[in-house]
């Protein structure tokens, strides 16, 4: 499967500075083009969440594992930051906070995709 990069892993400018990347990658599925993490991990959101806030703990966040920011995380565009009970920070794309799902074994796998009529892949355009 052909993994399509959402933005170079870094841009220098010429006095040095590093610019902000997106941090989801692009891939092709049966669902069709959708947000990925690093690793290749389908994204997807819930239905049932106000934007902005991360409502999946304990078991839900087993099932559906948060797509977590790492320190200095920097919001761009439409991919912005959301905090966590626990402290952390998970991604979001249009104020929608991101998930991986724990059934998807393999790279571009979409299982999820409509689990309990409220999991939705995220689609890249």
């Amino acid at each position: 499967m052909k993994f399509l990069s959402v933005a170079l892993s870094m841009f220098l400018a010429t006095s040095g500075s590093a610019f902000a990347i997106e941090p989801g990658l692009i891939a092709d599925t049966e669902s069709g083009r959708v947000y990925t993490d690093a690793s290749g991990m389908t994204l997807y959101t819930f239905g049932k969440v106000k934007p902005g806030q991360s409502s999946c703990y304990d078991k839900c966040a087993v099932n559906w594992p948060p797509f977590i920011a790492e320190d200095g995380a920097i919001e761009e565009g439409a991919w912005t930051l959301v905090d966590r009970k626990d402290g952390s920070r998970m991604w979001a794309y249009d104020g929608q906070p991101l998930y991986t799902f724990a059934k998807d074994e393999n790279p571009g796998d979409v299982k999820g995709e409509g689990v309990g009529g409220q999991w939705h892949t995220v689609k890249a355009e």
